[in-house]
């Protein structure tokens, strides 16, 4: 019986109570910085986070993973230390010092022995690496590689430097910095700069199954979308908690569901939902009036009424609440 009770009434706009009672608080919003000590500086909450979150951007501002461990790695800091060295991502840049040389066309590269034993990388795996680039001529000398690219445009050097700088020697790439952090339960983890699943989950002394990352669109393309749309409602509900504003998780839930219900995250603005409604006069409401007005004469669309929007636009009852209700009479 209390399920019964606690339904929502039919013809209830739960779309409009939901978008004001996330929108309000979210306008209110202080645009305070909260800090994760020792890794990435400043990451985005608030509301520059929940913009991003809802205009479904390709990779956040900042990028972070928490990765849990299983095993001896969860019990022991010298362990977990161990794996999360061998998480982190090591670039030449790292190890050598790259430079252009503009008058004679080429790219010096002098590696730095200390920093090389620091990062545990051999001489002879940078080398291997650096020939295995197209479009260079690569001459070794003791300490010193000379890279020579096949194009000696002025663009091209620059290109090429920037790309030997990020060459990837080990770690897992795109995750540039990691900590160990000791957990509530006293079990340790790694917090990571940057984010890359699908690479973390193939060294088995993390747990696959515990595996975090702020960054839904890389949860998409590795769990699927149900997984995404649960990180979603957790980002959301994140963001507003943390500036301690108590917002029904249920209406979370509906954004995330209307952003994720065709099996891939979509933007709520002109690019995404807004953008693709199904009435005329809907999209025309929203933005670029005089687009969509043009394109639905050149298709001969019609527009059948059935939302808010269109209803209100035409002088009609909105088809909410009461004016879902039609009466008829029979007249003897």
């Amino acid at each position: 019986m209390v399920s019964k009770k606690t339904q929502i009434d039919v013809g209830e706009a739960v779309g409009i109570v939901a978008a004001q009672s996330i929108g309000e608080p979210g306008t209110q919003m202080t645009m305070r910085t909260f800090h994760y000590a020792g890794v990435a500086e400043q990451v985005p909450t608030g509301l520059p986070r929940l913009i991003e979150l809802v205009d479904a951007r390709k990779e956040p501002k900042k990028p972070i993973m928490d990765i849990y461990l299983k095993g001896e790695a969860a019990e022991s800091y010298e362990k977990a230390k161990e794996v999360a060295k061998a998480i982190e991502c090591t670039t030449l840049d790292k190890v050598a010092y790259v430079e252009e040389d503009f008058d004679e066309k080429k790219i010096l590269i002098t590696l730095e022995k200390s920093e090389m034993d620091a990062e545990g990388v051999s001489e002879s795996d940078i080398q291997k690496r650096i020939k295995g680039l197209s479009g260079l001529h690569v001459e070794i000398k003791e300490g010193t590689i000379t890279a020579k690219p096949s194009s000696t445009s002025l663009r091209n050097i620059r290109r090429m430097t920037n790309k030997l700088r990020q060459l990837h020697l080990k770690g897992v790439e795109r995750i540039s910095r990691t900590i160990v952090v000791k957990g509530k339960d006293g079990k340790y983890f790694i917090r990571t700069s940057g984010s890359n699943l699908a690479g973390v989950l193939k060294n088995p002394h993390v747990d696959g199954s515990r595996v975090y990352t702020n960054d839904v669109q890389e949860i998409c393309r590795v769990f699927g979308v149900e997984a995404a749309r649960n990180a979603l409602v957790r980002e959301i509900k994140q963001v507003l908690d943390m500036q301690n504003l108590n917002v029904d998780i249920r209406h979370c839930m509906l954004l995330a569901d209307s952003m994720t219900m065709d099996g891939a995250i979509k933007s709520i603005g002109r690019h995404g939902l807004s953008g693709e409604k199904a009435g005329v006069l809907a999209r025309a409401a929203f933005e670029e009036t005089v687009k969509h007005l043009i394109n639905a004469a050149v298709r001969g669309e019609e527009d059948r009424l059935i939302g808010v929007t269109e209803n209100i636009i035409v002088g009609q009852t909105v088809p909410v609440g009461t004016g879902l209700v039609k009466l008829k009479m029979k007249l003897d």
